[in-house]
């Protein structure tokens, strides 16, 4: 599993982006980024020209670290994605959209994709009715998604579906939250993506 040392508040304030990453405190007056909207660190504040290296570099970083890889995660995914048939950065967001981890988050079973992956790697989900735990496992058209009976009185499980109010849960998938599970209608699409990156700058940044 991929592990992220660093304090998560800052790398929202790094890219300058809200990245979710701490779930609930995200959506409070506690936010870091909301309180402190620039870099960290003492010439935060200070202005920066970037140049077109350090915005394709920011970009890819901002994409990394809202699904939670590592590097080596993420170069892999985009070698995949620039050998599919489809647009590179399409075929790269979607590869990443349809992570059981990301699709478990977006269910709103977890507050974060850290919660979500935990979820997983404890043997806590079952997919097409047996257990699935590799977060990165790629989730198909027509998968079903089902929590297992430990899990559905998990108090942060029940949290997390209280607050899924605050996300919207795209087209492509379908929840039953009174049942604890979801179903993978289809393949998302560009519209249906949500993470706020621009993969095309992420596409030149390898294509370098």
């Amino acid at each position: 599993m991929s592990c992220i040392n660093d304090s998560v508040c800052k790398l929202c304030r790094r890219e300058n982006a809200k990245l979710f990453l701490k779930g609930d405190r995200c959506y409070t007056d506690k936010c870091s980024f909301e309180r402190r909207p620039y870099p960290p660190g003492q010439h935060g504040q200070q202005r920066i020209k970037f140049s077109d290296f350090a915005l394709q570099l920011r970009e890819k970083q901002k994409t990394k670290r809202w699904y939670g890889l590592s590097e080596k995660q993420f170069s892999r995914y985009f070698d995949n994605a620039s050998k599919s048939k489809d647009l590179t950065g399409l075929a790269l967001l979607k590869s990443l959209e349809m992570r059981l981890d990301n699709v478990l988050y977006t269910l709103g079973y977890a507050n974060s994709r850290r919660e979500a992956r935990q979820l997983v790697k404890h043997n806590h989900v079952l997919l097409n009715g047996k257990r699935a735990n590799i977060p990165s496992l790629l989730v198909e058209k027509g998968d079903a998604i089902q929590l297992t009976g430990q899990a559905m009185g998990h108090t942060r499980v029940l949290a997390a579906i209280q607050a899924v109010s605050r996300r919207t849960i795209p087209s492509w998938l379908e929840a039953n939250h009174g049942q604890f599970s979801g179903l993978v209608k289809d393949v998302p699409t560009r519209d249906e993506v949500t993470a706020p990156v621009e993969e095309n700058m992420v596409v030149e940044y390898y294509s370098r």
